[in-house]
């Protein structure tokens, strides 16, 4: 159909003439409310962002003479990580001569692999880099999605004249 007449027909319908292939012979065009079709790609583009998920990797350092309360904490903040979807790159700082006794480094990162085995698996074997032993630890499955927060409950203060108990 010739231009004008596709224009005709588009403006009796009060929609836009849009062109979709301009470089095929001949260029296509369509017949469509615009307005309406740029909304909905919008929304289409905002769904997929929504549904995609950002895993970050963090980091957490240990030192090979590590206290065991230490330790324990950081390799805790390690499966909270995990389990919120997030790779955590462990790293053993070697200072001075410690650099020369690596197996205490192996037995760290051996050691935060068997703790966070539940939420996580080594996803980059550790090894020497530098001063440095670095290993990756990657989630086991996805991600929980996180529950939204239920507002507390509101405590009615006890009257004794009555014999209430208070109730939380």
């Amino acid at each position: 159909m010739s231009l004008p007449e596709a224009l005709n027909l588009a403006r009796e319908a009060e929609l836009d003439l849009v062109l979709i292939a301009p470089m095929a012979n001949p260029p296509v065009a369509k017949i469509m409310d615009y307005g309406k079709w740029r909304y909905e790609e919008a929304q289409k583009a905002k769904e997929s962002r929504r549904k995609s998920t950002n895993i970050s990797i963090k980091e957490m350092k240990y030192r090979p003479k590590i206290g065991q309360g230490d330790f324990d904490t950081k390799t805790r903040r390690i499966a909270e990580f995990l389990g919120e979807g997030h790779k955590v790159k462990v790293t053993i700082m070697f200072r001075g001569r410690e650099v020369f006794h690596p197996e205490l480094g192996m037995r760290i990162l051996d050691h935060v692999a068997e703790n966070v085995a539940n939420v996580g698996k080594v996803e980059a074997a550790p090894k020497l880099d530098g001063r440095n032993m670095t290993m990756v630890l990657a989630p086991e499955k996805k991600p929980k999605p996180k529950e939204p927060r239920r507002p507390a409950e509101p405590v009615t203060p006890a009257d004794p004249a009555n014999g209430d108990q208070p109730t939380a």
